[in-house]
């Protein structure tokens, strides 16, 4: 199998990792509300570990190959903050749960928006994964299940609040599908456009901006709803296994 290949099925099987957090929805659960407050809390520790631990400290370092420490900083407080205003825009665009609207309509808004928030991470993701394994094959590899397990706990922020708002399995796992699809769209991507353009700097830039949208989902749409259900011993014991989880994956990883 030549390099390119290679780093094409490797940004598959990373992208297609995300299917495995819609594994929920096909067994029969009791207690729909705790499963629900579960993944949510669960995905929103994942996710604010990512943001706070990978890809602000990745951000920052690239950034600081061209600038110095204090610009440097500047400028990733600048892209992350256009990352949550972004995050507030994808917000606005979906009607507020009011007094009216049933427990399933605020579900599937949560389930789309997280859906739309992680498309939006894993296009880079897919293009960060292509060009390592071009370069290096064993870097891309350990990148790859890196990716893999956090895109395990982002198919649950979709699968669970899309099925339990829809009661359908195929839409569930097929919103879930169209999100890890992403990630190899962004081999492809960098496969046909980006490879010759694509800077360390423009990379930086783009990791702030997603870990402000990864940030505001984890804290203002899954750790909102997954409170709102009352649990709250719940949500605060799933979010930090969230974290650990991630925490477990890097001590793995080395």
């Amino acid at each position: 199998m030549n390099q390119t290949a290679y780093a094409f099925l490797l940004s598959f099987i990373a992208g297609l990792s995300t299917l495995l957090g819609a594994i929920p929805i096909f067994f029969k659960m009791k207690r729909k509300e705790k499963i629900i407050v579960a993944s949510l809390s669960f995905a929103a520790g994942v996710m604010s570990c990512v943001s706070i631990t990978d890809l602000i400290p990745e951000s920052y370092h690239l950034i600081q190959k061209i600038f110095l420490p204090f610009p440097s900083l500047l400028l990733l407080l600048i892209f992350f903050s256009i990352g949550v205003l972004i995050s507030i825009f994808i917000d606005k665009l979906f009607p507020q749960k009011t007094s009216h609207q049933t427990k399933q309509m605020s579900l599937y808004r949560l389930g789309i928006i997280s859906m739309i928030a992680i498309i939006a991470h894993n296009l880079p993701e897919g293009i960060a994964t292509f060009l390592s394994s071009q370069s290096n094959s064993k870097l891309g590899l350990m990148l790859t299940i890196a990716i893999a397990l956090h895109n395990i706990p982002e198919g649950i922020s979709i699968a669970i609040p899309i099925f339990y708002s829809t009661n359908c399995k195929a839409k569930a796992f097929l919103y879930t599908l169209l999100s890890g699809l992403s990630e190899p769209l962004g081999a492809v991507l960098a496969f046909l456009f980006l490879s010759p353009i694509v800077t360390p700097l423009m990379m930086g830039f783009l990791l702030a901006i997603i870990a402000g949208i990864m940030l505001h989902i984890s804290f203002y749409e899954l750790l909102q709803e997954s409170l709102s259900y009352q649990i709250k011993r719940a949500t605060s014991f799933f979010f930090i296994i969230g974290i650990l989880f991630m925490y477990l994956s890097h001590l793995l990883m080395g």
